[in-house]
Formats: structure tokens, sequence, C-alpha cells
């Protein structure tokens, strides 16, 4: 069993800021040893609901001890233990980590924890983004983030008309941000009410998967639909750092932080009458074993699956004709 890691992982190469996308040999696969069999992610997934329920009914202030003992001795239990034994900081990091989430909790507007459980929640299930991705470097400031050839400029794509989903940034300046606030008051509900994405940039295997979403959402959906919306993809932990400030449910380590997850607006679409079918699809995906998805409420993370990369890289490669 490992012990909590006080180390940050390995740092991306020196940043290189290509112009467009261009046709890159994938990276080597690690030789790190991995267990004979992967953990059992349904039996993960109904143990983490299990827990849920039972993490609901000791909800209130006074549960606190009952909480801490229930957590403990339901993590130490085979279907968990798997997973969490897997991630970069082991068994016992992730139980650490979770109990002092659980003492910091506090409920906000911001927060897509609404509550306890839910916070419990997403620390569970986005722990299987981490133990699937624990070899991959962390992104640590916003500068990596920028400058990382791995990565491709989504807005270069967009304006070639090479992307299946939307997007809005984030205002760069007070005029931005007040020109964003007219528009809301004037057209409620015309976008999403996302603050935007500060880094417009990603994976080329996830703009394939979000290219795919898109293009089978649309099928199944009447043609007004608007098409999928993107809300949050590659963050630095540095950022990270300064969503949890702000009050936001932003788990470290994150597959965010890796470059390998991405969230999608869900509430939104409830008033065109087909979240549903957007939720279906999404978790569809996860059935078969391309994404990790997690409910977060107003928009849900996903996270691609390892054993769905090379396939979306091709796909990506033969899209894009590079």
């Amino acid at each position: 069993m490992r012990v909590p890691s006080r180390s940050p992982g390995q740092q991306p190469g020196p940043p290189v800021s290509p112009a467009a996308p261009a046709r890159r040999r994938a990276p080597a696969v690690s030789l790190r040893r991995t267990p004979a069999t992967e953990p059992d992610l349904d039996a993960y997934r109904a143990a983490v609901a299990d827990l849920l329920v039972e993490i609901g009914a000791l909800a209130d202030a006074s549960c606190i001890a009952a909480r801490q003992v229930l957590v403990d001795q339901r993590l130490r239990e085979p279907a968990l233990a798997a997973v969490l034994d897997a991630t970069p900081q082991g068994l016992v990091g992730a139980r650490e980590t979770l109990l002092l989430e659980m003492a910091r909790y506090q409920p906000n507007e911001r927060s897509s924890a609404g509550d306890l459980a839910a916070l419990v929640r997403i620390y569970l299930l986005s722990r299987i983004d981490v133990m699937w991705w624990r070899d991959a470097p962390t992104y640590l400031t916003d500068k990596q983030v920028n400058g990382s050839p791995d990565l491709v400029d989504l807005e270069w794509l967009r304006r070639r008309d090479l992307l299946r989903f939307r997007y809005q940034e984030q205002p760069a300046t007070l005029l931005g941000r007040g020109v964003r606030a007219v528009r809301r008051r004037v057209l409620p509900g015309a976008t999403p009410r996302t603050a935007g994405l500060l880094f417009r940039r990603t994976r080329r295997e996830v703009v394939a998967l979000l290219n795919d979403i898109g293009r089978e959402f649309a099928a199944r959906t009447p043609a007004a639909t608007p098409p999928l919306w993107v809300t949050s993809l590659v963050r630095s932990a540095e950022h990270q750092h300064r969503l949890r400030r702000l009050g936001y449910a932003a788990m470290v380590p994150s597959g965010h932080c890796l470059g390998w997850a991405v969230d999608v607006e869900l509430e939104w679409f409830e008033r065109f009458g087909v979240r549903d079918t957007l939720a279906e699809l999404l978790l569809a995906r996860q059935r078969a074993g391309e994404v990790n998805v997690v409910d977060e409420g107003q928009a849900w993370h996903l996270c691609l699956a390892p054993a769905a990369r090379q396939r979306l890289r091709r796909a990506y490669e033969a899209e894009m004709g590079v």
C-alpha cells in the first residue's frame, strides 16, 4: 500500500507553441508495471453509490465522527480499495484527502457539490481519471498549458469549421465582462451560464472525442438544437487551486491538469428537451469503456479512457488531414 506522495508529478517538456496542428507521433507507452487485471469499474461505481446513501444518512453536523469511521471502513473494501490504491496517492493518500475535503466542505453557489454526498461522489468517481492516467505529466502552470506541443488551439480549428461543438472564452478585460453581463440580461438563456474557457487548448484525442459526441448528439436531436457545448478543458494545477480558493469543487489531483478531462454542459439543454438524450449518450460511452463520466449537476465531467486513445488519435489525424 502506498503512502501519500508530496511530489507534484513529472512536468511537461519545454514549452513550444505550434502555429497549427501538425502530425505528431503519439508519446511512447509507459514502461511502468501495472496490475495483471484492471480494477472492476462497475463494482467500484456501485460501491460508491452505496456509500453515498450512507453518507446522506449521516449528513448532520453532529455526525462528523460517524462519517469518518464510515469512510475509513468503506474505502478499505476491495471494490473501492482496488481503484484508490492504483492512483498516485494510493489508498492511504486518497482516504486522507477525502476526509480533509469533507472536513473543509462549505456549500456555495459556485460549487458543483451541492451537498456532502455530491462532494464525495465527485471526488471518488474522479479518482478513476487519475488511476487511468497516473503516469501522465501534470500541467503545473498556465505557461505550460499555453506552450505545450501536446495540445492544440481550438480557435485555429474553429475558424476552419473543424469542430462539432461550441465553447466561449472567459472575457480578458473589464469591458469584455461588462459586455457579457449585458448580453446575459438582454438574452437570458441564449448560452449556458458559465464563465467560459480560460484555456482553449486540449489534446488531439479529446478533440476527436468531442467531435464524435457532437455528431452523434446532432443526429439524435431536432434540427434546431444547439450543438454540444464545452465548459472546461485543460487546466493547470495553478488554475485548479485558484478555482478551489473561489469555492469550486476542483479536485486535486485532477484529470483536467493531466490534459485528458473535459466538462460538457447538460442543464442548459433542458430548455430544448434534449438533456436526457445527451446524458444517455454520455453514459453509453462510459458503458463502452471509452470515457469516465461524473455527474456534476450543470455540467458533466468526462475523462478519456486510455483504451480509446489510439482510435481517437487516428480519427483526429484522418479528420484533420494531417
